[in-house]
């Protein structure tokens, strides 16, 4: 197997990736005991330092991360991943100002979350406590080790971060970075720690939980790392399968939001989860709304594939097939469609949706309305882009993962959802008849 030691990659063989991966965890469960402690001074203190060693280290992490990209190129990867691993100083510094905001966010452990008095004199509190460890699987995006192990130590968790192959060098830089910013700041280094291997046992190693070790899984990738996760996990899981993310052009949009929205929806980053890959257009407008936002797509080099209605559109246009419709592109291509009316929009999202963000772009506040209570995603919006499915442009500093599950936490994990609650009961000396 492939072991990455604490400076470069090395290869050993019949290592005990089991032993390792138990040892991590050991470590980890140590250090989530010491931060469900630790006060909010001394957790923003290091969010602090660890923000400031991810610039100081910056040749190291971009010098790593190109290694990272030039191997990606070389296996075959496609313009949309070499785009999600990529870093740059301006990527970098976007990441390290955002550990900085997640270090502002109040402390989201100890909060009361309800209170009330019984007949019988008990007062209960219901207080917001850490999970515990956190065990955070991803693929190409090296940012989610920053947002990952900075949301986690402000909500009290600790981390243990497997990074995928492609991005395993850049990770482990990064990782550097922000356990000198813990040490620092004098709390545990093992709070943050990122999985030195390549070798694809330790994904199921932490699938297992490590023994009790590991909490919570969440996993950030493709769709086959997603489904595996879901379908081995014995710890419960946060979790997207897919971004299908639908805009629903209504008879009452304003043609130019639309063109506006659907343009940023879908070309403003092709590669993230919230970039919208079906367009429904509402019959009543489609004479006047279809062929603009169609025009508009080819000729900022987006690929259309669409239905009959599409296709008259533009000879630019191809046929869309049933696959279309269940398709998370990543990529410079979209889905279009014209529906009869609201209802059919529905059903539309109903089928194919993957419960990740859906919009509406309308000037009619009633089927606005509509839309947002009928449709059961994540995250549903009006007049306004799916690229803002994000934590950090909902406020939440950053987001450790989008869950589209309806357990616990749904949409952005923030420090809020990456906490859970006890019951706090004080008597006076009551006992139970």
């Amino acid at each position: 197997m492939d072991v990455v030691s604490e400076g470069r990659a090395e290869t050993r063989e019949g290592g005990d990736v089991t032993g390792l991966m138990q040892a991590i965890g050991t470590r980890a469960r140590a250090a989530s005991r010491r931060l469900a402690l630790a006060p909010e001074a001394a957790k923003n203190a290091a969010l602090t330092a660890m923000a400031q060693k991810l610039r100081e280290a910056a040749p190291e992490i971009l010098a790593r991360n190109a290694e990272d990209v030039t191997l990606a190129r070389e296996a075959g990867q496609n313009d949309a991943y070499l785009d999600r691993l990529a870093l740059d100083e301006t990527r970098l510094g976007a990441i390290a100002d955002a550990v900085l905001s997640i270090a502002a966010l109040p402390d989201p452990v100890g909060r009361v979350l309800a209170e009330f008095d019984r007949p019988n004199g008990l007062k209960i509190a219901r207080v917001a406590t850490p999970l515990g460890v956190i065990g955070v699987i991803f693929e190409s995006r090296p940012n989610v080790t920053a947002d990952a192990g900075a949301l986690c130590l402000k909500a009290g968790n600790a981390a243990i971060l497997r990074a995928g192959s492609d991005s395993l060098g850049t990770a482990m830089a990064m990782a550097r970075a922000m356990r000198a910013g813990l040490v620092e700041a004098g709390l545990p280094e093992d709070a943050i720690q990122i999985v030195p291997t390549r070798d694809r046992a330790a994904v199921g190693a932490m699938l297992t939980g490590l023994k009790g070790c590991i909490d919570v899984i969440v996993p950030r990738g493709g769709k086959s790392l997603v489904a595996r996760v879901q379908d081995e996990a014995r710890v419960p899981v946060f979790a997207h399968l897919e971004g299908i993310c639908h805009i629903f052009v209504e008879a009452h949009a304003d043609r130019d939001m639309a063109l506006a929205v659907v343009r940023n929806a879908k070309l403003r980053r092709t590669g993230v989860c919230g970039a919208v890959e079906t367009l429904l257009v509402d019959a009543a407008c489609a004479e006047t709304h279809l062929a603009p936002l169609v025009t508009m797509l080819l000729d900022a080099g987006c690929a259309v594939r669409g239905d009959e209605a599409a296709c008259a559109v533009d000879q630019r246009v191809t046929p869309a097939t049933d696959v279309d419709w269940d398709t998370e592109y990543l990529d410079a291509i979209i889905a279009v469609r014209v529906v009869d009316g609201i209802d059919a929009a529905l059903d539309h999202i109903a089928r194919h949706s993957s419960a990740h963000t859906e919009s509406i772009i309308t000037q009619d506040e009633a089927a606005a309305q509509r839309f947002l209570a009928e449709v059961d995603s994540a995250i549903v919006m009006h007049n306004a882009s799916t690229q803002f499915a994000d934590g950090g442009e909902f406020g939440f500093g950053a987001e450790i993962g989008i869950a589209t599950g309806r357990m616990h936490a749904r949409g952005p994990v923030g420090v809020e959802q990456l906490t859970s609650f006890n019951y706090r009961v004080r008597g006076t000396g009551q006992t139970r008849p």
